[in-house]
C-alpha cells in the first residue's frame, strides 16, 4: 500500500507539471499572437484627413534633453495649413527656453509662442504646465505631445482627421523607440519596441481601446471642457491615460491613430535604465492592476524558463525556453523591420532584455513611489499622487 506522502507528492508533482504547461503555453500564445499583430500592423494603411481645420499643438517642457531642438523643430515644420505651437515651461531658469526662444525666432511669434508661468494647481507639475498655456492656445482642435517625440512634416494630416467626429474623445499614437548613445539605451528601445507596443496592439486586437499616450493625444476645445479641463487631471500621475478614460466615461471612443511617432531614448548607464522603467510599469500598475498583475506571460523567455522548471522530470522540458527564444527572435525582427528602424539587429540582446524586464517588473511591485523631473511622487491605488520632495535642478 503506498504511503500518504508518496500520494501527497505525486498530487504535488502533478499540479506543478500542469501549472507548467499552462505558464509555457500562455507565454508562448502570447508571443505569437504578439508576433502576428506586429505583422498586421505593418500592412496597415494611414489615411490621410480630407478636412484640415487649425490645429494648436501645446509641447510642456521640463530641462534640456538630448537633440530637443530637433524633436521641437519637427513639430514646428508641419505640412498643414493653419496650426500653432505653444511650448511652456514652469521654471524662469529652465534650459530648454533658449530652446524653444531659438524656434521663436526661427519660425516667427505668430505660429509659435513661449509661455513661461510657474502657477501650479496640483502635484502634476506636467498638468499645471498645459494649463497655464491653454490661454495662448487659439484653436478648438488640440494636440498635445511629449518634448521628446519627434514626427514627420505629415503628422498632423495623418493624426486630426478622426477628431472631425463628433463621436471621438481623443487621438493617440504609438510610438516607437531610437537609441541614442550607450548600450543600456538599445535595450531601453527595446523594451519600447519588443515589449510595450506588441502587448498594446494585442490588447487592441482583444478589443481594448484602454490607450492614452503622452507621444501624442488629439482633442476638441469642447471635449476638454467637458471632462474638466486639465484640473480633473492635475492630481494623477498617469495624466495621458486619465484624459482617454475622462473621455471614454462620457461615451466618446479612443482612436489608436496607425501613424507612428518616435522617441528618442538617452539611458547612460544601468541606473537610468532601470530608474525609467520602473517609474513606466509603476505607473502602468497604478491605472491598470489586474491587467499588470497578469502580464507577467509577455516576458516571454523568463516565463518559459519558469514553466519548464516546472516540468523538470520531463526531457522535453527544455524545448520550451528554446522555442520561446526562437520565437522572441522573430519578434526582435518583426518589430525592427515593422517599425523600420534603422538600428542593427541585437540578437544577443534578447534574452538579456527579457530577463531584465521580469526583475523590473518584480520591483515595481516593492513600491509605490517614483522620481519624475524634479519631482518625488507617491502614487495611490487610485493612480493620484502626493509630492514628497521637490528635486534641485
Amino acid at each position: 500500500m503506498p504511503s500518504t506522502g508518496s500520494g501527497s507528492s505525486a498530487i504535488f508533482h502533478n499540479a506543478a507539471a500542469a501549472a507548467g504547461v499552462v505558464i509555457s503555453a500562455a507565454a508562448l500564445a502570447y508571443i505569437a499572437a504578439a508576433i502576428w499583430c506586429l505583422r498586421a500592423w505593418r500592412r496597415r494603411h494611414i489615411p490621410v484627413a480630407a478636412d484640415l481645420p487649425p490645429v494648436s499643438i501645446l509641447k510642456p517642457l521640463c530641462g534640456d534633453e538630448p537633440e530637443l531642438y530637433e524633436n521641437l523643430r519637427s513639430f514646428c515644420d508641419q505640412d498643414y495649413p493653419a496650426y500653432q505651437v505653444v511650448f511652456g515651461v514652469r521654471d524662469a531658469a529652465d534650459p530648454a527656453i533658449a530652446v524653444a526662444r531659438r524656434l521663436v525666432d526661427e519660425f516667427g511669434p505668430g505660429k509659435l509662442s513661449l509661455v513661461i508661468d510657474e502657477r501650479v494647481m496640483g502635484s502634476n507639475y506636467k498638468v499645471s504646465n498645459l494649463a497655464n498655456m491653454m490661454r495662448t492656445a487659439h484653436y478648438d482642435f488640440l494636440i498635445i505631445a511629449d518634448s521628446d517625440i519627434r514626427v514627420g512634416r505629415d503628422y498632423l494630416r495623418h493624426v486630426v482627421g478622426p477628431l472631425n467626429d463628433p463621436g471621438v474623445g481623443i487621438v493617440t499614437c504609438l510610438y516607437r523607440g531610437r537609441a541614442h548613445g550607450s548600450p543600456w539605451a538599445r535595450l531601453g528601445a527595446m523594451f519600447i519596441n519588443e515589449w510595450f507596443l506588441p502587448s498594446v496592439l494585442v490588447a487592441r486586437a482583444l478589443g481594448s481601446s484602454a490607450f492614452g499616450f503622452g507621444a501624442t493625444l488629439g482633442l476638441r476645445r469642447g471635449v476638454l471642457e467637458g471632462i474638466g479641463g486639465f484640473p480633473a487631471l492635475a492630481a494623477h500621475l498617469a495624466d495621458d491615460y486619465m484624459l482617454g478614460e475622462l473621455t471614454r466615461g462620457r461615451g466618446l471612443r479612443t482612436v489608436l491613430s496607425p501613424y507612428v511617432v518616435e522617441t528618442l531614448v538617452h539611458e547612460p548607464d544601468a541606473a537610468a535604465l532601470i530608474h525609467h522603467e520602473l517609474r513606466w510599469l509603476r505607473t502602468i500598475r497604478s491605472v491598470q492592476p489586474w491587467g499588470y498583475a497578469g502580464s507577467w506571460l509577455t516576458f516571454t523567455f523568463p516565463a518559459s524558463l519558469a514553466g519548464a522548471a516546472l516540468l523538470h522530470n520531463l526531457p522535453w522540458s527544455m524545448l520550451l525556453p528554446l522555442l520561446a527564444l526562437a520565437l522572441r527572435v522573430v519578434l526582435h525582427y518583426n518589430a525592427r523591420n515593422g517599425l523600420q528602424s534603422a538600428a542593427s539587429a541585437s540578437v544577443w540582446l534578447v534574452p538579456l532584455r527579457d530577463i531584465l524586464s521580469f526583475f523590473i517588473w518584480s520591483g515595481s511591485f516593492l513600491s509605490r513611489r517614483v522620481t519624475w523631473r524634479r519631482q518625488e511622487l507617491s502614487v495611490n491605488s487610485d493612480g493620484r499622487i502626493r509630492m514628497d520632495k521637490e528635486l534641485l535642478p
